[in-house]
């Protein structure tokens, strides 16, 4: 390389870039991630249960921020039905709330990946007395091999039970 005159008066230098190199080092590091995604999620596909058990938590996360308590409802075993029927009651009380937000505290799926438990922070705000609570709703999720779903087992988020 010729040295190349510095037009900011620095002494005469071979010509460097400091974005040039940057700019290098970003793409190969770029080009790095990309190929250790790739890698990761080729290396690791997730289950038919897996993949259910995620789509399932993000629809009743949705329909409970939509605060569509009915559809709610669907989300429940039926043997947790029997033992706990959901009241008019309970159903009345719902719908005096409207969901603020809705944070997955911790989310852990038991060995054998056929069960998980979930803690959530839901905040709700009471339209008749505008006021919000905050609860800890528990949940309780089970795969159902022949519905081929995973159903909650401990009900729906029960406002009385604010902190």
């Amino acid at each position: 390389m010729t040295p190349m005159p510095n037009p900011h008066g620095a002494p005469a230098g071979p010509r460097f870039s400091w974005r040039g190199k940057f700019t290098a080092r970003a793409s190969r590091a770029g080009r790095s991630l990309a190929l250790l995604a790739l890698c990761g999620l080729a290396g690791c596909p997730m289950s038919p249960v897996e993949k259910n058990r995620t789509e399932a938590f993000k629809q009743y996360e949705t329909i409970i921020r939509w605060s569509q308590w009915d559809a709610a409802v669907s989300f429940l075993a039926p043997e947790y039905m029997q033992e706990h029927p959901v009241s008019q009651l309970q159903m009345d009380r719902l719908r005096l709330f409207r969901v603020t937000q809705y944070t997955v505290r911790v989310s852990n799926v038991l060995e054998d990946g056929m069960s998980a438990l979930q803690v959530v922070e839901i905040r709700m705000f009471n339209t008749n007395q505008a006021v919000e609570r905050v609860i800890l709703d528990e949940q309780d999720w089970r795969y159902d091999p022949p519905s081929k779903r995973w159903l909650l087992h401990s009900g729906l988020p029960d406002p009385t039970r604010h902190r």
